[in-house]
């Protein structure tokens, strides 16, 4: 079976290297050595000041929503993964979604602008499969309406916005390290903001809300493990080698593909990571069949993201057209570090032959 995506792993030498320097230090977390150079290490890669390795990307909102005292209305994406709204509702606030643009498949400052309010007491969207808004827009609207900015970044581990990390944007911003990213550290995530006293709070908070022996918050435990540092270390020094090849295995989707297949418009000031290969079908019902003769051939592709989340049977909400409709017509394609050229061919080919 070839599965939408295929966890990358390193030699296993290289990860035992590591777990040797574990055993010698007898430390298996609580802000090991191992976790601690993987911080610094990241922080100057992603070039943020604060950079908090956490348990996981859920936990990384979940953490930021409540460092930042979020309650009531917070505006969002219903283009997400559920997490993103999960996040929102288990801190006791209420998602109130605005619609998506239909191109770029995010959140831009004309839809924040539409269904901000006085009750809006802060701004959570995602940078969807690691493409992004008019993130400077944004942040004027959340400053001129003196509310806090989060973005989930859980697909945008390495994406530069206008020259400089997409990460620098916001209040906080939030990514995911799970095993099917394009970083992974097995499990994880982290939260990164420019802000040292926000920093400080969440890493209090990250750890039962204690400093040393003294509690000052009531925390949560979303601290991670020196296991799970080690493979972040490792796979770091791969990360160019698997975005290189993950890029050039969307080139040839690209020069594959052809119409009616719709392909996502990236902003122009994007620079990406190539994590996902998204694409729109003409219909769902185009979907479901392609899907069908995929899994026929072995192939398993994921509607990713749906349903829209503004439609969960756990909320009421507006309707957001644009974002049902993508929502409905949106398949990922397999995408790996290993993925072959002959491997994209076959999935190109049932695709393609669908529609003649």
């Amino acid at each position: 079976m070839l599965y939408v995506t295929k966890s990358f792993l390193p030699d296993l030498k290289e990860y035992v290297s590591y777990l040797e320097r574990i055993w010698q230090s007898n430390h298996l977390t609580n802000d090991g050595p191992l976790l601690v150079e993987l911080e610094k290490k990241l922080a100057e890669y992603l070039e943020v000041e604060h950079f908090i390795f956490v348990t996981n990307g859920t936990i990384a909102l979940q953490l930021a929503i409540k460092a930042l005292g979020l309650s009531g209305e917070v505006l969002t994406t219903p283009f997400s993964y559920v997490a993103t709204t999960n996040s929102l509702i288990w801190e006791g606030c209420t998602p109130i979604f605005a619609d998506i643009d239909p191109q770029t498949l995010t959140v831009t400052s004309k839809q924040i602008q539409d269904k901000i309010s006085q009750q809006t007491k802060g701004i959570l969207t995602t940078h969807v499969y690691g493409n992004a808004g008019d993130l400077d827009q944004q942040e004027i609207i959340a400053k001129a309406h003196q509310i806090p900015l989060i973005y989930d970044g859980a697909h945008a581990f390495g994406v530069r916005y206008k020259n400089k990390s997409i990460f620098s944007y916001g209040t906080v911003s939030t990514c995911s390290f799970h095993a099917t990213k394009i970083f992974h550290t097995v499990e994880g995530g982290a939260i990164m903001t420019n802000d040292q006293a926000l920093a400080t709070k969440i890493k209090g908070l990250r750890s039962f809300g204690h400093k040393e022996d003294d509690y000052f918050d009531i925390g949560i435990n979303g601290k991670n493990s020196e296991f799970h540092a080690a493979m972040g270390l490792v796979n770091l020094t791969h990360f160019p080698a698997i975005k290189a090849h993950r890029k050039w295995a969307i080139g040839v989707y690209d020069q594959l593909l052809d119409n009616p297949i719709i392909k996502l418009q990236f902003d122009a000031n994007i620079e990406r990571n190539y994590s996902y290969y998204p694409i729109i079908l003409p219909s769902e019902e185009d979907l479901l069949n392609i899907i069908s003769r995929l899994m026929e051939a072995q192939v398993k592709p994921r509607r990713y993201f749906y349903p829209s989340l503004n439609t969960l049977p756990i909320i009421q909400a507006d309707s957001c057209p644009n974002s049902e409709d993508i929502a409905k017509r949106v398949l990922c394609l397999p995408l790996s570090s290993k993925i072959q050229e002959e491997e994209i061919s076959k999935v190109a080919t049932i695709i393609m032959k669908y529609f003649k």
